[in-house]
This record gives structure tokens, C-alpha cells and sequence, in this order.
């Protein structure tokens, strides 16, 4: 056997984050700018259809959440998904999932990062994009800083703009769509089938759509990393993964209801204009002073609140790595507050990368590094479906209980899901958003394997 991951009491962490706190990181890990702006992009490819890509794409984030719970419950250690997956799928695994998802993420909050400056710009038309964007960083920075009950209690606010955000629209939407509003007549759902009918482009153009709408749930898995931190990680994890089930149906396959019901889908923005986001038209219709102006906000507050969960995670991976030797033990470090500060440094430094190839290389390096955000991110929900797999079978095998938390219908289900996302995984190649993925991301992969050989020789670590 391998060498245990390092249990959280052991780890310098501190369970300091409430039961609320840990399922608004949840959400604010799974919502992004993906809902507000990708949505639009979305549309544009599979027309009305879109609703068949969020719901099916939705099947698989609600089934990773629920995977995750049943494993978390019984082992709440930190590290989160990737102690799992070195417990059950083996070293190797284990370190490449945490590395290959630690560089999924600082490449996320890079483009956070940018696209909160772009927001900025919004309003302040001359402003030179470089000034948000380090103002941004350092304040993000020194809330990961500060102790993780301040941390989890920021993320909870930021995290409840969107969440009141979406629900506000789903209902004004339902209401405009079935009684109407002031000086408006109710639309119906005529526009479903209008404009080419419910398929438009076809059933195919449904499956390429998916790329784009998996993308906007990839986060889903921060729930797990919560674990070592959470006063009650057996009670407030599984709440969390429970709530998110109906929270995710609401907001997006509900929310994109609404939008294709309304608005026409060709018509629908498929560029990064605020004002041209679904969000937007939809508030503009009903009347809504300075629609644009308060979405702007919005969007501005899920990208810092996605930035902010990111930056989080990251640091917690990169720690837990160095507890298992497979990072520079100087990252394992803790502050006297039990935040692994030295960690966040490793994190800044791969913001400022991301951030500044997002700007300078625009065309050239940042889409590589958008696929291999991609790539990374469903290799590591392919792992942790795997590691579910065995969790099952292992405990089967040595005569313990099941977890308390099941995943529904499982492994039917979740060999289902795993195939789902290894499919989506190969339609990446074929999709214009997405088509470096395999590019960036194999080479990585093969990278990250010649490291932890070249580690484990060195360190002495002992392999399955």
C-alpha cells in the first residue's frame, strides 16, 4: 500500500467553515460567468435545444457531487477529491489529478481575473485594463489570506448575488411567459419551436453544444475540498451536494427555459458583451432600469467570486501535495491561523502567468491553456467516478458498512457518467472553443507522469 494521505487533524487546517459557508462555496464553485455570458454561445449552436445539453450535462455534475459525498463522508481529509483518488486509485493517479487540476484552475482564475478588469471597463471606458487586474488579485489574494471562516463568509455573499440574481430572473421570466407585465403581453413558449423549430441544427449540434455547457458545471467538485475545513464535514457536505442537485436543475436547466422561451435563439449573444447577455435582454424587456449596468455587477461578482473559490482550491491542493511529498515540503506550511499561506504563493505566481498570457498572447498560448482547463478538469472527473468504483468494491470486500451518502442508482450510474464525460471529452477536438484540449493536455499528462516517477525515486515513496 501506499503511504496515507495525511489525515485533516493532522494537516495544520482548521474546521472553521460553517454548514452555510460550505454549501455557498459549492454553488459558488459550480455558477460562474459561464451562466450569465457562455449561455449565449450555447444557444447560438444548439438553438431551443440548448435546455436537452444543460440537463444532460447536469446528470453528470449532480452525479460527480453525489460520488464525491458518499466518499467524502467517510474520509474527510484534506486534499478533498484528489486524497481519494490517491486512496484508491494509487499514487500516480493521485498526484496527477491534483497537479493536472491545480493548472486547470489557475488558468480559470486568470481569465477571471481579465474578464472582471474587462468588467470594470464597463463603466470606466478609459481605464487601463492592468489596474483592475492587479487590484483584483491582491484583494482576492488577501482573502485567502486572512482565516478561512472570513474566507467562507465573503465567498457565502459573493455566491448569494448570483444565487438571488438567477432566481429574480427565473421568476420574472415565468411570470412575463405566463401572465405577462406591465405593458406587456405574455410570450408563451411559441419561441421554442420558432425560428427553425426546437432543433434547428440538428441533433449533433445538441452534442457540440455540450462542450460549451459542461465547461460552465466544471467546479462542482469544490464541495470536496471543504471537507478538511468544515465543522461538521459528515453533515455539511452531503447537505451541501443534496442542495446543489436542486439548485444546479434550477438555475440552469430551468434558467435556459426561460431564455429560449423569450428570446428568439438566434438572436441570442454569442460574444462577451454585457449588454448583449441573455440576463440582460430579458431584464431590459421587463423594464428594468439600467439592466446592463446592474448585471455588469452581477457578472462582476461571479467572476470574483469564481476567482475567489479557485484561488482557494488551489492553495488547498498544492498543500495537500506537499503533505504527501509529491510538492516542495515548504508549501505544506501553515499560518498560525491554519491557512496555507505559502501555497497561495505558488498560486499568485501561476495568476500572473495565466493572467498575462490571457492579455499579451491572446491568440497564441492562452487558447492552449484554455483546452488544457478543459482536458484537466474531465480527466479528473473521469478519476473520481473511477474512484467511487473501487471505494464500493473495496468496502464490499472487506465487510465495512456503506457510506450514509449513496449515490442514487449507482454504479449503473456512474459508469453512465462516465461515459458521458469521456465522450464529451472526445468531441473536444471538433469544437472551435475547445479544439486544443488534446494538445495542451496529453503532453501535460505526460509530463506530470515523468515527474512523479523522477519524485517517487527521489523521495523514496513507496507506490500501490
Amino acid at each position: 500500500m501506499a503511504q496515507e494521505t495525511v489525515p485533516a487533524q493532522q494537516s495544520g487546517l482548521r474546521r472553521d467553515l460553517s454548514g452555510r459557508q460550505v454549501g455557498m462555496i459549492a454553488i459558488g464553485g459550480a455558477i460562474g460567468t459561464g451562466l450569465f455570458l457562455g449561455s449565449g454561445l450555447a444557444i447560438s449552436i444548439a438553438g431551443p435545444a440548448v435546455i436537452i445539453a444543460y440537463a444532460v450535462a447536469a446528470f453528470a455534475a449532480l452525479a460527480l457531487a453525489y460520488a464525491l459525498a458518499e466518499m467524502i463522508v467517510v474520509h474527510p481529509e484534506a486534499g478533498g477529491f484528489g486524497a481519494v483518488i490517491k486512496r484508491y486509485l494509487g499514487g500516480l493517479a493521485g498526484f496527477v489529478s491534483r497537479w493536472i487540476y491545480w493548472a486547470a484552475q489557475v488558468v480559470n482564475i486568470g481569465s477571471e481575473v481579465i474578464a472582471a478588469g474587462l468588467y470594470m471597463q464597463f463603466w470606466y471606458p478609459q481605464l487601463p485594463l492592468w489596474i483592475p487586474v492587479v487590484v483584483f488579485s491582491v484583494l482576492m489574494l488577501a482573502i485567502n489570506v486572512a482565516a478561512v471562516r472570513f474566507f467562507g463568509e465573503f465567498e457565502y455573499w459573493f455566491a448569494m448575488i448570483k444565487v438571488v440574481t438567477i432566481v429574480v430572473f427565473v421568476l420574472l421570466g415565468v411570470v412575463y411567459i405566463v401572465f405577462g407585465l406591465p405593458g406587456q403581453q405574455p410570450t408563451g413558449v411559441g419561441a421554442l419551436t420558432e425560428h427553425g423549430g426546437f432543433l434547428p441544427n440538428g441533433i449533433g449540434a445538441v452534442w457540440l453544444a455540450l462542450t460549451v455547457v459542461t465547461f460552465s458545471y466544471l467546479g462542482t467538485e469544490a464541495v470536496s475540498m471543504t471537507a478538511a475545513e468544515s465543522r461538521n464535514p459528515g453533515r455539511d457536505v452531503p447537505r451541501a451536494a443534496r442542495s446543489m442537485v436542486l439548485r444546479l436543475g434550477l438555475f440552469y436547466v430551468l434558467g435556459m427555459l426561460v431564455v429560449v422561451s423569450i428570446l428568439p435563439w438566434n438572436q441570442a449573444s454569442s460574444s462577451g458583451d454585457i449588454t448583449e447577455s441573455p440576463f440582460v435582454r430579458l431584464f431590459s424587456l421587463v423594464g428594468i432600469p439600467a439592466a446592463a449596468g446592474i448585471m455588469n455587477f452581477v457578472v462582476l461578482t461571479a467572476a470574483l467570486s469564481a476567482m475567489n473559490t479557485n484561488l482557494y482550491l488551489t492553495a488547498r491542493m498544492t498543500h495537500s501535495l506537499a503533505m504527501d511529498g509529491y510538492a516542495p515540503k515548504w508549501f505544506a506550511v501553515v499560518s498560525k491561523n491554519g491557512v496555507p499561506r505559502r501555497a497561495l504563493v505558488l498560486s499568485a505566481a501561476g495568476l500572473a502567468l495565466a493572467a498575462s498570457l490571457s492579455v499579451f498572447a491572446e491568440d497564441t498560448a492562452f487558447p492552449m491553456l484554455l483546452g488544457l482547463a478543459l482536458f484537466g478538469a474531465l480527466v479528473v472527473w473521469l478519476m473520481i467516478f473511477a474512484s467511487q468504483l473501487v471505494f464500493r468494491r473495496r468496502r464490499a470486500l472487506e465487510g465495512l458498512p456503506p457510506s450514509p451518502v449513496r449515490l442514487p442508482g449507482a454504479p449503473v450510474t456512474t459508469v453512465l457518467a462516465m461515459l458521458f464525460v469521456a465522450a464529451v471529452l472526445l468531441t473536444t477536438p471538433f469544437t472551435e472553443q475547445f479544439n486544443t484540449a488534446w494538445k495542451a493536455g496529453v503532453p501535460f499528462v505526460l509530463i506530470l507522469c515523468v515527474a512523479y516517477y523522477v519524485i517517487r525515486r527521489r523521495s523514496g515513496a513507496r507506490s500501490e
